[in-house]
């Protein structure tokens, strides 16, 4: 038997209700760019596959999340949103939601640390039977202090590869007791999303964050997966000498042949002028990379959490940290020389910007949605564990995109289609 929720008294925590005309004129602008969540809203609005569905959705709160967080909802889902990222917030869109739409939203940009964590357990008071989860806090929040609640919960959905990390580790340790869809996997969401959005809103929160000129500045990206690529690309193509460090032998010959210098961390520390960190990994830039920089280094995290920057060392090494712009402060250190932070080292593509851009996480969100009907669908089917997006769920998702950009492609004849399912003909 299904438990009974606990309702919370207060049904929101965002900044200021006022600002929510000026979040769902961006909202309604977002939804141009995104024609195929649109397109499952429109279906989920009609079939309601998610009618009686308790849902907790812990995203970055964007006008793109909240097309997500709107589908859901026509869809017949209870749904609740959490902000997953302190500084990602919009207050704007997080009011909207509250006022335009009805959706429970506790979320407020720059919220410090107990305020997230206060919301993360107003989201498992929901008690919910999906959780879609962004870095998955959620989920491991409610293995380590909800067991009670496990039995109600048919799954969960995870977006980013931070989180698929995290599930690995949890199914390895025996804690993994549902089953979770790898939506960051999906092909038409990190082959997009995470090399295409990243590329762009990164250096767009840089540049907002700075003003500065990329063109003749050397930049270091530290990871080259699909963030990384997708970093390194755009960064070439405004102009920056690049610099890759990476662990992976696979992927420095990858970023060799991609027309890169590949080097360790090590040695780009004293080239750099912008660093870059999209791992998902701890302290990739320390103490001693920030000794050996240039006077007036920029570094900044893409990558999921606050960790990539040893950020506890360089304040030690400070005399004075002052805020010089929005979102940059300035480490004035022993040695006389400065290194420049963006976003707290946070995510700085939402700490200093918008996040990706609305026609990319269109398919992402598209993912998410279908991943949540799927796990609806297959309640009591699935296995636990981590599973994948379904493969006729990317292709349709990549179809519809294409069909919305007014772009056709070629299908097979028939027969080509018996050669290729045929092993009798060779050469």
């Amino acid at each position: 038997m299904v438990a009974t929720p606990v309702r919370q008294e207060m049904k929101h925590e965002v900044k200021d209700l006022a600002l929510a005309p000026l979040g769902k004129q961006r909202i309604e602008w977002a939804g141009r760019e995104m024609p195929v969540l649109r397109q499952i809203q429109e279906r989920f609005a009609q079939e309601q596959p998610l009618a009686g569905i308790r849902l907790v959705a812990c995203c970055h709160v964007t006008t793109e999340t909240a097309h997500l967080a709107i589908a859901l909802k026509n869809a017949g889902a209870d749904a609740l949103l959490i902000a997953s990222n302190p500084l990602s917030t919009q207050d704007d869109v997080a009011a909207s939601l509250v006022v335009d739409y009805g959706i429970p939203v506790f979320a407020i940009k720059g919220e410090d640390a107990a305020t997230y964590e206060r919301h993360v357990h107003i989201a498992l008071d929901h008690r919910p039977n999906i959780i879609i989860d962004d870095g998955c806090d959620v989920v491991a929040t409610l293995v380590k202090e909800r067991k009670d609640q496990l039995p109600e919960l048919i799954g969960t959905t995870e977006e980013t590869t931070t989180g698929i990390v995290r599930l690995k580790a949890m199914f390895n340790d025996g804690v993994l007791t549902f089953p979770a869809v790898n939506v960051n996997d999906a092909d038409t969401k990190h082959f997009f999303d995470n090399r295409y959005g990243t590329g762009q809103s990164t250096l767009d929160g840089i540049i907002r964050a700075t003003n500065i000129l990329l063109a003749g500045k050397t930049v270091v990206v530290a990871g080259y997966g699909w963030c990384g690529k997708g970093t390194a690309m755009r960064a070439s193509g405004m102009g920056a000498n690049v610099i890759v460090t990476e662990i992976d032998p696979v992927r420095g010959i990858e970023a060799a042949m991609d027309g890169f210098r590949v080097m360790p961390m090590a040695k780009a520390a004293a080239l750099g002028d912008i660093f870059i960190t999209v791992t998902g990994n701890k302290h990739v830039i320390r103490a001693e990379h920030f000794a050996a920089m240039k006077d007036g280094a920029i570094v900044c995290n893409s990558g999921h959490f606050d960790i990539e920057i040893d950020l506890k060392s360089l304040a030690a090494e400070a005399v004075e940290v002052k805020e010089v712009r929005n979102f940059t402060q300035e480490y004035r250190l022993k040695s006389g020389k400065s290194v420049v932070v963006l976003g707290e080292g946070r995510l700085v593509n939402l700490a200093a910007a918008e996040g990706h851009p609305s026609a990319v996480m269109d398919m992402s969100f598209a993912n998410q949605a279908l991943a949540v009907e799927y796990l609806v669908k297959g309640k009591g089917q699935l296995q636990p564990g981590i599973h994948s997006v379904p493969v006729e769920v990317d292709q349709e998702i990549a179809r519809l995109k294409l069909q919305a950009m007014g772009i056709e492609i070629d299908a097979l004849t028939a027969e080509q289609i018996e050669y290729i399912n045929s092993w009798t003909s060779g050469t």
